[in-house]
């Protein structure tokens, strides 16, 4: 393909000195406007005690504009492998940041609940564009030899960005209405629409794939299921479940599967809506099962820390956002650093010690009380991130990088979108296991703020069990070799 060969030419017929230019000013917007948009995934957390008092909310509902925001991403972005392969970038990027902004005014304007989850689905419709056109538009015109630096930042969008977010709505809501969150969001996201009517070139190709939309609907129903039915079980807890919690449970895996057996037929035609052959490859799948796991620790962490910090020790928003400054900052500074570290050793020497330190500090967060000193407390949320930080990068990099480039628009779609299940099901998980959690030490007499500690104890037990299950899987991991043929190909025989 004429791109791979000169990656700085764009599919429309320009010449390379005058695409060249371009491209800085695209990268450096479409970077900037995933920064914003992926930070709005985690904003909500430190909000949330205040969101149950004004809107009178249980927390197993309220997670909900957490986890509605990551299934409402996990369901559209298998999509994206479609629309960015159809539709021009230009085009895509105004949709993207269209839709983000009119989710981000809904939610400003919102009354009560129901608007609110509203706007922050549209708001995610729009933030599910916007990372795979990301990665499309730096495979395009960013050269080989350059593209692991722009994977470094790019992995600071992915983990920092959310990272950051408690800390923005703490000092948002330190002075301010929760609405101001989205009032101030919106002229940024205003702003960048304006700067890509001037900077955003077509510096993609586009075909006409063919599109299935029964493997859609599955996708929709299987990933909805499995996330609602997680969500519900902390729902009954509380006693607000509207249905029993085995049907979206049962839904959401019998669709699953018959999504899997539809991508298993339409495969043999080079026709799936998301190519399961990347999953041939050892490197990938192991790599996607540990980046599932750290999405989890790392989405559920940020929701459950805050709910802990705010309604056990009673701490104020703006004190609780500084306290998860250091960590988010952290991952930031040793993404590029990880970056070098992971050309020059490879994968295994990094993310075996990161999982340790990741699961230990999971381990150190079942200790929390209502008499821990928020020095530990911070210690231990930068120990995490500090961990989560060398896992992520390299995961990622051996996930894609052990795929022949046919294949890497599927692995792609693949591992965003289960990084955002990962997300949604770590969400709903920890708050689940805190909300039954708390409820049994209700019920056996406990005061609230004991009870509530006795919750978070259970859900980082079970969170760091999980972690240090994951330790053992990345004994594992291996640098993968450069792929250049395609790994397995029915189609092709």
């Amino acid at each position: 393909m004429t791109l791979e060969k000169n990656p700085d030419t764009a599919s429309i017929s320009v010449p390379a000195a005058a695409a060249a230019p371009r491209t800085g000013p695209v990268i450096a917007l479409l970077v900037a406007s995933a920064f914003v948009v992926i930070l709005n995934e985690t904003i909500m957390g430190v909000a949330l005690p205040r969101l149950m008092d004004d809107l009178d909310i249980t927390a197993a509902t309220g997670q909900w504009l957490t986890t509605g925001f990551l299934l409402t991403m996990a369901i559209v972005i298998p999509c994206t492998g479609y629309l960015l392969a159809r539709f021009p970038l230009r085009g895509l990027f105004f949709t993207a940041m269209s839709l983000f902004a009119a989710g981000t005014l809904i939610a400003a304007l919102s009354a009560g609940f129901g608007m609110l989850l509203a706007g922050r689905v549209v708001q995610a419709s729009g933030t599910a564009i916007m990372m795979p056109l990301l990665f499309t538009t730096v495979l395009n015109v960013v050269a080989p030899t350059h593209r692991g630096r722009m994977m470094g930042v790019i992995s600071i969008v992915i983990a920092v960005a959310p990272a950051v977010g408690p800390t923005v709505a703490g000092v948002i809501l330190s002075a301010l209405d929760w609405r101001w969150m989205f009032w101030l969001v919106l002229p940024i996201a205003l702003l960048a629409i304006a700067l890509g009517a001037v900077w955003v070139r077509n510096v993609t190709e586009t075909s006409r794939p063919s599109f299935d939309p029964l493997s859609a609907v599955l996708a929709a129903f299987g990933f909805g299921g499995l996330i609602y039915g997680l969500s519900l079980i902390g729902e009954s807890a509380s006693g607000h479940a509207p249905v029993p919690v085995w049907i979206p449970l049962v839904v959401g895996v019998v669709s699953l599967v018959v999504f899997v057996l539809r991508q298993l037929s339409l495969q043999r035609t080079d026709a799936a809506f998301l190519d399961l052959r990347t999953f041939t490859s050892r490197s990938f799948s192991l790599a996607v099962v540990l980046v599932v796991v750290v999405m989890a620790a790392l989405f559920g962490s940020l929701i459950l820390l805050p709910l802990f910090l705010q309604q056990a020790l009673a701490l104020d928003t703006l004190t609780v956002g500084l306290m998860m400054l250091p960590g988010g900052i952290l991952m930031g500074v040793i993404a590029p650093i990880v970056g070098a570290l992971f050309d020059r050793f490879g994968p295994r020497p990094l993310v075996f010690p990161g999982m340790v330190v990741a699961a230990a500090a999971l381990w150190g967060m079942t200790t929390f009380d209502m008499n821990t000193e928020i020095w530990w407390i911070v210690l231990i949320h930068v120990t995490l991130n500090l961990g989560l930080g060398f896992v992520f990068t390299p995961l990622l990099t051996s996930a894609l990088g052990s795929l022949p480039r046919s294949l890497y628009s599927h692995g792609s779609a693949i591992t965003s979108t289960l990084q955002q299940v990962a997300g949604a099901a770590g969400t709903a998980l920890f708050v689940t296991l805190m909300s039954v959690g708390t409820a049994s030490a209700l019920a056996a007499g406990d005061a609230p703020g004991e009870a509530m500690t006795a919750g978070v104890h259970t859900a980082f037990v079970v969170g760091a069990a999980i972690a240090s299950v994951a330790v053992v899987l990345t004994l594992f991991v291996r640098k993968p070799a450069d792929v250049e043929e395609p790994l397995a190909h029915p189609a092709a025989h």
